[in-house]
């Protein structure tokens, strides 16, 4: 097996859309286009990882993960602003919104380097139900804290964009009504400016909440993540057409982003490296605008090892990763779209 940090790709996609942005100018601008991304004002794909638990991982596994991924064609990551796995709470707002502050200059710096390197950081804020720590941010008044802390935080960064609420339809603790993501994204509107919002849904979304998405709430773009049953990767491309057509008859388009697919670890099933490549052909030949490479612990293991993405305090990302994620990774080099 080659090591990933000697890999070095850039996967072919459809003319005049780029993979991945150009080194930097001065900073890195995200934007929207159409049912695209843009950075710098270019089209372009996000092709990302999750990494969730980077606000508890030492700055030196922060850049080593970064430029490995760099150099694997990687451009954008998705970290938890609200991430208290294991014991261990690394967010950058308490319960109530308010901001911690060693973790904030942590969030700050990411972004920095992220910056640097031509990257986009998806900031992600959870109710909670008690796997990721305990619930937090229950009230809209706290939810609003913490949009308005992490953005005054982040304001004079433009790669990045904010997950108002992960997973917002789940009825638990972590459930967001339409009335307050409209509230909390108005609240993101108005100290951020043009900073792309989103709010993530568990599953394939319907058209009623297609329109509550796009014409109530007026998020910048749609994140659905997709069943993780056998079959579902063979999907991904006739769904993403099917929101497309959607929107398009609603009269109003927007990227289609999958921001967290299937992982490994998940559950009793164990997608091969197969499933991923099919599913990034799909997002990809669908006409989604960006896609990731979701991982994390295995929850049937009670230490939860390989952690993953969801703790990075003892090793970096890319020393957990198996052997099916790394083949995955190096057929994704190999792939020709």
């Amino acid at each position: 097996m080659v090591a990933l940090r000697a890999i070095v790709f850039v996967l072919a996609v459809a003319p005049g859309v780029a993979i991945f942005a150009a080194e930097p100018e001065k900073s890195i601008r995200l934007g929207v286009e159409g049912t695209a991304f843009t950075v710098n004002d270019k089209p372009t794909f996000l092709i990302g990882m999750s990494y969730y638990g980077a606000l508890g991982a030492p700055e030196k596994f922060i850049e080593q993960d970064l430029d490995d991924l760099k150099r694997l064609g990687f451009n954008w990551i998705r970290v938890w602003a609200t991430w208290g796995a294991f014991e261990n709470d690394v967010s950058a707002v308490d319960g109530d919104g308010r901001g911690r502050e060693g973790q904030l200059k942590k969030l700050k710096w990411l972004l920095g380097q992220c910056d640097a390197r031509g990257m986009i950081v998806d900031v992600t804020l959870s109710r909670g139900n008690g796997v990721t720590g305990p619930p937090r941010l229950q009230t809209l008044e706290s939810h609003r804290r913490a949009v308005e802390t992490i953005v005054a935080e982040l304001k004079n960064h433009r790669n990045w964009y904010l997950d108002l609420s992960n997973e917002r339809n789940i009825g638990d603790k972590r459930h967001t009504s339409f009335a307050d993501l409209k509230a909390l994204r108005d609240a993101a509107k108005r100290q951020g400016g043009e900073l792309l919002i989103t709010a993530s849904h568990a599953g394939d979304i319907s058209e009623d909440d297609l329109r509550q998405y796009l014409l109530t709430v007026e998020v910048d773009f749609i994140s659905p993540h997709r069943p993780r049953q056998a079959g579902s990767p063979e999907k991904t491309e006739s769904k993403t057409r099917e929101y497309i057509a959607a929107m398009t008859k609603l009269g109003r388009v927007a990227p289609v982003h999958y921001q967290e697919p299937f992982r490994r670890g998940f559950g009793s099933r164990q997608p091969s490296a197969e499933d991923f490549l099919i599913d990034f052909r799909g997002a990809r030949s669908g006409g989604a605008a960006g896609w990731c490479f979701h991982n994390g612990d295995e929850r049937a293991r009670t230490d939860g090892k390989p952690r993953r993405s969801f703790d990075l305090r003892a090793s970096r990302l890319f020393e957990q990763l198996d052997d099916e994620e790394r083949k995955a990774i190096e057929r994704m080099r190999q792939t020709k779209m």
